[in-house]
Order: C-alpha cells, then structure tokens, then sequence
C-alpha cells in the first residue's frame, strides 16, 4: 500500500499486491478499492498482481475540493501506472470506474494497456439528451444530490439495502454486511467529492472515448441493473469499440462483482486467459 501525488498536489492512496501480470481496478462511486476485495485475492491467487486505488475524494485519498470530473479521474489513475511503470496491464472498471477505464485509455493512450473489463458500467452516457433518448432524466441526479446534501448517511444506507445489490427483488435475501461495508466505503470519503460525482458519472459522454479504443474490451452487465439501465449502456458500448465483446447475466444486480463474484470472477479470468 501507498500513495502517489498528482500535479495538482492530490493523494492518490492506493495497494498494491504480489507479482506477475498487473490487473489494475477502478471502483465505483462513492465507494474505495476495498470495494474490490474479493477480485485481488481471487486473481493474486492466480498468480497476478493486483492493484486499486481510492479515486480522488473517496476512501482514504486526499479530500481535496477540486477535480472530479473524468478528466481528472484519468489523469490520476495515468499518474498511478506511470508511477508504478505499469506495462501489459489489465484494466477492470465496475460502474463510475468503468467510465473511468474507459476516459484513461482514450486520453493516454495504449502503451501500457493490453486488455480493459468494463463491469455495469456508465458509458456511453448515462444522462437522457436529444442524442441519447434512452437515458435517464436529468431530474434522477438532482435528486441523488439532494438526497446526498440532505443527510448522507441515511442516503448511503438507502442504495444499497434497495436497488445497487438488487435487495429490493422479490426473494432476494439482504446481505446486512454488505449493506454496511457499502456505508462504511461511502462514509470514508468525501460530501464535495460524491456530490461532484454525480455529475461526472452521468453527464460525461464517452463515445468518442469508446471509438479510439483498439485494445480487447470485456463488457460486463446485468440485465436488471436499476443503476445503470443495461439497454442503454452495455450493447452500445460493445458496438461502439472496435474489439469489444459483450456478456449479459440475465438477472444479475449492478453489484454483481459482489453478490456475484464467483461467476464475474470466472469470467474475467478466462478473457484474460483467452
């Protein structure tokens, strides 16, 4: 574990396990690398090495006011791997991550990059707008950031006991620790930093992004996510990339790396194998 420091005097927390191939993986909003727990003993154990970061604001990097927006979201993550001089490395984003996997390769380039997973992910544009009718309502993130400025805490117990791990299904049984390792996640970084969030995981459009990318891309999605409505993400995403391939778990949440790990796990090995 440590942490590198960005241009802009920001402290980008980060752990750092084992040898061989790096995976790198970029968590959700508004929770930390922690979030990836059972992926990095997964492929640490398969003879990888792996490595999270806590994206600025959130887990345990700087609070800083400033800078979160995607463009600042691939810049630190391109200080991580230069600072660790990644190469051939493996890129896996789940959520806000996913659009930041995405915003990285395409503003830095491929030069370090052998292959990306992208995992119930925000591209290519989560907002509705002329070009994009099937997004949701501007006035669904409003109130996200209203819920979030009213009473946080309340609000991060709410999401995930409800529609992130789909515990609001008929006969879905609640997991009460992993309601609370999401609200402890939450709580750890920063109000600015997940109310600014909120506008840059679903206001930035990644279609020129996902365009330039050449590199093989994994696009991961359950079909009932209630976060990221899968018919606008995952199958538009997958057209969009020149080498991507498309997986869709019929039922399976927008946590599902959580509350499915053992099938995304097995999944993401084989593409990385293949």
């Amino acid at each position: 574990m440590g942490t590198v420091t960005t241009k802009d005097g920001t402290e980008i927390f980060y752990k750092d396990w084992g040898t061989g191939q790096p995976i790198v993986f970029s968590h959700g909003w508004p929770l930390s690398a922690d979030d990836w727990d059972t992926q990095m003993l997964f492929f640490l154990n398969h003879g990888y090495r792996v490595i999270a970061h806590d994206r600025r604001g959130h887990g345990r990097s700087t609070q800083t006011s400033d800078g979160h927006d995607m463009d600042h979201y691939a810049d630190d993550l391109a200080a991580l791997t230069a600072h660790l001089d990644l190469r051939d490395a493996v890129h896996v984003g789940h959520s806000t991550g996913g659009g930041e996997v995405v915003h990285y390769i395409a503003r830095h380039g491929e030069s370090r990059v052998q292959k990306a997973a992208i995992m119930s992910a925000v591209p290519p544009l989560m907002v509705q707008t002329e070009a994009n009718p099937g997004g949701l309502p501007k006035s669904v993130f409003d109130d996200l950031q209203a819920q979030l400025a009213a009473n946080r805490s309340e609000f991060y117990r709410a999401l995930p006991s409800g529609p992130f791990y789909g515990f609001n299904r008929p006969g879905v049984q609640a997991s009460e620790a992993i309601i609370e390792n999401w609200w402890r996640q939450g709580m750890m970084g920063g109000a600015k930093a997940h109310y600014d969030g909120i506008v840059a995981f679903s206001q930035t459009d990644f279609t020129g992004d996902l365009k330039k990318i050449t590199v093989p891309v994994l696009v991961m999605h359950g079909d009932d996510d209630q976060i990221v409505p899968y018919a606008d993400s995952a199958p538009l995403s997958a057209d969009l990339l020149q080498n991507g391939t498309l997986k869709t778990y019929p039922g399976f949440p927008h946590g599902m790396p959580t509350t499915h790990a053992d099938t995304i796990n097995a999944d993401l090995l084989t593409f990385l194998q293949s």
